[in-house]
């Protein structure tokens, strides 16, 4: 064995000894306020769970679960082991940030496995802090459900992390489902990839401008229905354009009809009297609600004595599931009327917008400005549609 192999060899076999510590220390009396409600919410009212599913959210308790003051349970156990070496602190603080995935298995490879992450499109070669034994039963072709963390980044090299599900080739259509489920519902796991990220833009840029050719604008104020059957039609449309672009990709493919809605809102947006459709340019496709009443606060200052419109405002201003977006649009559609809302809502009377407006949004919502601004699209690696498309490996 080389000088190399003997030294990742003793880096997986201490990354063992430091994971049950950590383990242990997640899983101790200190924690149990946290960690017992989310194994009871995952048990269900039957109050059962299988040991892979406990496994997985145990890992993720202990390295991205956020605590009251922001930190980790890894952090915590690095503050508190005062003998552990810098490389040490540095590799645990790493695992903070894993890699969530569905991996198609490559080949094996002296010990380890190089993967294809199907949501990603990048591969990883990893290993598994209890040997050889640990991919005993797996073979190329197939897939793995897994997380891995960083073992050595300059070289490549990743760790398994928690649970690993196996599945054979002859899942690859329920495998490709997942993923692409995956990849959609969660672009942030996609954009780990940098090319990913310039072709999301691009991508976002094209589907934005045939939405504003479709609906005549990028901004409108609908009823829910009105926007359900717009965004249906939009997506119809789009994808019998791509369809005759690109015949031999979606050759068998099924176009969504009537029957087959691609597009619903959540009951917070289907219960509301107006919803706003933004399509821009940086934050991507947006739905707001009520947006209505917000818009035409904006338009008429006698509007800022009401209740129910500064409460409307606020909410704005205070959900942290709402960005900066609808409040910037509609201060600067509105220059003449902005500073007199605020200064209402807000009761500063010299309050103004071309100047305070920035900052007050940057107190209100600072989780959107210490963010990277990414695409509001998943881009699909090439793999992962052979696999929706049912083909193999060309």
């Amino acid at each position: 064995m080389d000088t190399d192999a003997l030294l990742r060899a003793g880096l997986i076999e201490r990354s063992a000894e430091l994971k049950g510590e950590l383990v242990a220390f997640g899983q101790s009396a200190r924690f149990d306020r946290w960690l017992t409600p989310l194994l009871l919410e995952a048990a269900g009212p039957e109050r059962e769970l299988d040991e892979t599913e406990a496994i997985r959210i145990i890992d993720h308790f202990l390295l991205r679960y956020r605590l009251p003051d922001g930190s980790t349970v890894v952090d915590r156990f690095v503050a508190c082991r005062r003998g552990l070496t810098e490389d040490e602190r540095e590799l645990l603080l790493g695992w903070r940030d894993p890699v969530e995935g569905i991996f198609e298995i490559r080949r094996k490879d002296d010990g380890a496995v190089v993967l294809l992450n199907l949501v990603d499109d990048l591969e990883y070669r990893a290993y598994s802090n209890v040997g050889r034994a640990a991919f005993r039963g797996v073979s190329k072709g197939g897939f793995l459900l897994t997380c891995l963390v960083p073992l050595l980044p300059a070289e490549g090299a990743w760790l398994v992390s928690g649970a690993m599900e196996y599945y054979p080739k002859s899942s690859a259509n329920e495998i490709a489902q997942a993923a692409l489920q995956l990849a959609v519902s969660e672009p942030r796991l996609v954009f780990r990839n940098p090319e990913k990220i310039e072709q999301g833009w691009q991508q976002m840029r094209e589907d934005r401008a045939a939405f504003v050719e479709f609906s005549g604008a990028d901004e409108l104020v609908l009823s829910p229905v009105e926007a359900e059957d717009l965004l249906n039609a939009y997506y119809r449309h789009r994808q019998e354009f791509i369809a005759a672009a690109h015949p031999g990709h979606v050759r068998g493919e099924r176009l969504p009809g009537p029957d087959f809605p691609v597009f619903e809102l959540p009951p917070d947006l289907a219960d509301a009297e107006t919803v706003g459709v933004v399509y821009d340019e940086v934050d991507g496709l947006n739905f707001y609600a009520d947006y209505g009443m917000l818009r035409d606060l904006f338009a008429d200052p006698g509007l800022t004595g009401r209740r129910k419109h500064q409460d409307l405002l606020r909410s704005y201003l205070r959900e942290d599931s709402i960005e900066p977006l609808p409040i910037r649009r509609l201060a600067a559609a509105h220059p003449e009327t902005a500073d007199t809302v605020f200064r209402k809502l807000l009761r500063q009377p010299g309050f103004s917008w071309a100047e305070q407006g920035e900052e007050l949004l940057r107190r209100r919502k600072p989780w959107y400005y210490a963010r990277e601004p990414r695409p509001g699209v998943s881009v699909i690696g090439e793999r992962l549609g052979e696999l929706v498309a049912g083909g193999r490996r060309r």
